[in-house]
């Protein structure tokens, strides 16, 4: 299991006894959104990196492009991924561990504010 199958299954479990049917899309638009702002922050680094090693890269538009080409097949994965028999076998092999790693779902949330906010800044900056 990967660390954004742990973070899913994190946000599930805390949604699930509250809101039954909403929790795997709430879970699903946490980790959609996560790697979605970490694929962001990755991007404006690789930019970074190549405007200052005078790179010819891509132009502005196919970034953003790629950017969005990019997102839509991680929310497309994830879909498929986290709904259905693959959720219920992840879940599975969640539930045999012994040693589950619960994580604050405040601190989960302020992961996501930040992973958010950093892309943000660094595109002012840039």
């Amino acid at each position: 299991m990967t660390i954004f199958d742990t973070l899913f299954f994190n946000v599930f479990k805390h949604y699930k006894p509250t809101k039954k049917q909403k929790a795997n899309s709430i879970a699903l638009y946490y980790i959609s959104t996560l790697q979605c702002s970490l694929l962001l922050l990755a991007g404006i680094f690789a930019s970074a990196f190549f405007n200052e090693m005078n790179s010819i890269s891509f132009s502005s538009e196919s970034a953003w492009m790629l950017y969005v080409v990019l997102c839509i097949v991680i929310i497309f994965r994830n879909w498929i991924q986290y709904t259905g028999k693959k959720r219920k076998v992840l879940n599975a092999k969640l539930n045999s561990n012994k040693t589950t790693d619960l994580y604050n779902i405040n601190l989960l949330w302020f992961l996501l504010a930040v992973s958010i906010a950093l892309p943000l800044a660094m595109l002012n900056v840039i």
